[in-house]
């Protein structure tokens, strides 16, 4: 078997390797995937990103995929229900944020056509390239994230500080941020999901 050179942050956990390898910094223009990305970030705040990769299954289940329109009509018993749910970040706070940000989601979708359109144009509809060479290069955050995050937040969106947004943006693709060395660096022929 052939060794691949990746990031390095990713481990040896199979979770995360396949996130590594089949997601992250990969350019995602999918509505519903990419409201997944923006709540499940915000539900990381405070914890690690594996300790969500591992709940996105319960996560979905427990969101209805997702779908920002039924999440966006969530009331209280809902919001109560999943606060019951050990299988999810059982964080008032965050459950709320993500109906909130479901409601401002749709909102968005109206005015631009799609979430897609909006935040991509950001990055002028094209993948901003890094070049970093070590993990301590990569920064976590930009003056683009802090600009989106501030946009975000005076529409109304909670759980989108810049750390997020720009978690965010590498999660989507906006930003591509692996490794020069990396398989998966967009200059080694990964440029799509699998």
């Amino acid at each position: 078997m052939n060794e691949v050179n990746r990031c390095g942050w990713e481990g040896s956990d199979p979770v995360y390797i396949a996130y590594h390898d089949n997601e992250w910094g990969i350019p995602e223009h999918n509505d519903r995937k990419l409201f997944e990305m923006l709540i499940l970030e915000g539900m990381q705040a405070g914890l690690s990103w594996i300790t969500i990769l591992r709940k996105r299954e319960n996560f979905r289940a427990a969101f209805n995929n997702f779908d920002p329109e039924k999440v966006a009509a969530y009331d209280d018993t809902k919001i109560t229900e999943l606060l019951q749910n050990a299988g999810i970040i059982r964080n008032r706070g965050k459950i709320t944020a993500a109906v909130t940000n479901a409601q401002h989601f749709l909102e968005i979708q109206r005015e631009f056509g799609s979430f897609d359109a909006f935040i991509w144009k950001f990055v002028d509809f094209k993948p901003i390239i890094n070049h970093f060479e070590t993990l301590a290069e990569v920064p976590a955050k930009t003056e683009l994230s802090d600009k989106i995050s501030a946009e975000l937040k005076k529409r109304g969106f909670k759980y989108v500080g810049s750390t997020i947004i720009y978690s965010f943006m590498q999660a989507v693709g906006m930003v591509n941020d692996h490794l020069v060395f990396c398989f998966c660096h967009t200059d080694n022929g990964k440029l799509q999901r699998n």
